[in-house]
């Protein structure tokens, strides 16, 4: 079913939902109050907070405590003047400021996860909370980052979500941070710590970074082994009121911020953000231009790739609404994706807009809900800047796989291509149907029972590693005159046969064409070695380059191409110039 947004009005809020409290035990200000704090808020131009104190809800316990009390004293005419003036200012900005209750979690090796909950949650269910969380209930109240042996990071996760909490990793990027930055696991543990399902977002502290090496980027879900798109949102984690003049890291309250357009300001209209694939609706809070063109511009400056694309316009003429409906397609079969109808690829292009836009956004839903087959759920709406209104069209991952338009035409994505699947990827397709369910409750079983030591990043030598995306030619077979080719989709390991030139997609051609040069003699062509690794071809832009790689192996030879920037790694980098990340 295809779902279309409303016209609700949205309105932006400015949030910090990181901050502790005198109650967290490293916090440098003890003789700051709760009022204080609130008060700081309010002049920050804050309109949420959270109290995330370490492995503790009694910050936000004892300022409900202190209100009660006041409210007590207030009933029974026992108020002293300065009481009075207390409760009137916690009442004040109770109307102004909406405060969440949550902690900061240490799990096993020592990585820190925010739980954040609706103030309608009594603080006796989230002390329970932490109780199933394995913290020492003699330590409950000390608010300490480090408790001993908790739980381990997945069945945290698990456990706050099902807790009706909003699950997000702390400072994922900086120290105790799940994506391990300068940790000595690696491989699956972060991409299992970084992309299960029960979590809602990260925290990174470089969100304002625009560039290719920042963390919003790895985590856009264009990185092979990271196929879903992360939130990404920053916090003050203000252990102080102000900032420290001498050490800048010390932040105080509200000076990292993020905004969020949400249609209220509530805690279920902010976990319905959370759990949505709409990642124009938050920002750093010190952008300075108009935050969707500066989100479409950003998107358009990635390029087309293997989780968007952009049309100028849908006319029917010239086949463009066909492949509009081919994109959604492709992304319901592989990684899921956007589209933004009204965009050029080309960022030197000023953005188009579409006329008429609702009629189109009528057509679209009735093409999609006609054409393709099983019923796709994606969500189509409409989102203005400068005066343009384009449609965007926002498509999961397929749960019943394969798609197809008009009953018999499969599309899949590869990198920035749509191109019809051939045999095996249908089968591969058919396959993922058929075992869906059964994984799912594999994986399940998998998130109540495993353990730290379970994780383990792969043990393999860099040069026993391929590159992360392109495509391998695995072999060369002659049938009569013709030759017939199996390659590999370095993406997936999905192995395609019986490819020839005339049915290969676009990047299968090239790697045919640059194969089919390489002389008999390997030591006749050029290439650049460094060890077992060697480089055939650089070629493309300086952002957006794609190599020919080779590696030497007991085997022999692999070759591989077509390969971008995301698919490079360890050695490889060295190999290509590209510095280590």
């Amino acid at each position: 079913m295809n779902k279309k947004k409303t016209n609700v009005t949205m309105s932006w809020y400015i949030m910090d939902l990181h901050l502790h409290t005198p109650a967290s035990s490293d916090f440098q200000q003890p003789e700051i109050t709760f009022l204080e704090i609130l008060q700081r808020a309010e002049e920050r131009g804050l309109d949420a907070i959270s109290f995330t104190d370490h492995n503790t809800i009694a910050g936000y316990r004892k300022m409900r405590e202190e209100i009660q009390q006041l409210e007590l004293l207030e009933k029974l005419n026992r108020l002293m003047p300065e009481e009075k003036d207390q409760l009137k200012e916690y009442r004040r900005l109770k109307e102004k400021l909406l405060i969440f209750p949550g902690f900061e979690f240490t799990a096993t090796f020592g990585f820190h996860i925010l739980g954040i909950f609706s103030p309608d949650k009594s603080p006796r269910e989230i002390e329970h909370l932490l109780l199933n969380l394995r913290i020492p209930s003699e330590q409950l109240d000390i608010g300490s980052a480090t408790v001993g042996a908790t739980t381990d990071v997945l069945s945290a996760y698990r456990l706050i979500h099902e807790a009706g909490g909003i699950v997000i990793a702390a400072h994922a990027n900086s120290s105790n941070g799940v994506a391990m930055r300068g940790f000595p696991l690696g491989g699956q543990t972060k991409i299992a710590y970084t992309q299960d399902s029960y979590l809602h977002a990260l925290e990174v502290t470089d969100l304002e970074n625009k560039g290719r090496n920042s963390t919003a980027a790895f985590f856009n879900g264009s990185k092979p082994e990271y196929p879903r798109r992360m939130h990404c949102i920053q916090g003050s984690d203000s252990h102080r009121i102000l900032a420290d003049p001498q050490r800048k890291k010390q932040l105080g309250v509200g000076d990292r911020p993020t905004e969020v357009l949400l249609p209220e300001l509530s805690f279920e209209a902010l976990l319905d953000f959370f759990e949505s694939n709409d990642f124009a609706r938050s920002r750093p809070h010190r952008y300075s231009e108009e935050p969707i063109y500066e989100f479409i511009r950003s998107a358009q400056e990635e390029g087309a790739n293997i989780i968007q694309d952009f049309h100028e316009n849908m006319e029917t003429r010239g086949g463009r609404l066909n492949n509009i409906l081919a994109d959604i397609c492709a992304f319901a079969n592989t990684n899921g994706g956007t589209i933004y109808i009204g965009v050029s690829r080309d960022p030197r292009k000023p953005i188009l807009g579409v006329q008429d836009s609702e009629h189109s956004l009528q057509v679209l839903e009735r093409e999609i809900a006609k054409r393709i087959s099983p019923p796709v759920n994606c969500t189509l709406d409409i989102i203005e800047t400068g005066g343009k209104k384009i449609i965007r069209i926002s498509i999961p991952r397929g749960t019943d796989p394969p798609y197809a338009i008009d009953e018999n035409k499969i599309y899949v994505r590869f990198e920035a291509e749509t191109g019809l699947a051939v045999r095996d990827e249908i089968v591969n397709l058919v396959k993922r149907g058929l075992q869906l369910d059964k994984k799912v409750a594999e994986d399940q079983e998998k998130i109540t029972s495993i353990a730290p030591p379970d994780i383990v990043p792969l043990q393999l030598e860099e040069d026993e590693l391929p590159p992360k995306t392109g495509v391998e030619i695995v072999s060369v077979d002659e049938r009569g005159d013709q030759k017939v080719y199996t390659m590999r989709d370095l993406r997936n390991g999905n192995v395609v046969q019986n490819v020839t030139e005339k049915s290969a997609r676009r990047l299968w051609q090239y790697a045919i064409a640059a194969y089919s040069k390489i002389p008999c003699d390997i030591n006749q062509a050029q290439i650049i070695w460094q060890g077992n690794l060697g480089l055939l071809h650089k070629h493309g832009k300086v952002n957006h380059q794609r190599y020919d790689l080779v590696t030497r192996t007991h085997q022999g030879l692999r070759w591989f191409f077509g390969v971008t920037d995301d698919g490079i790694h360890g050695q490889w980098r060295k190999l290509v110039g590209k510095d280590e990340e």
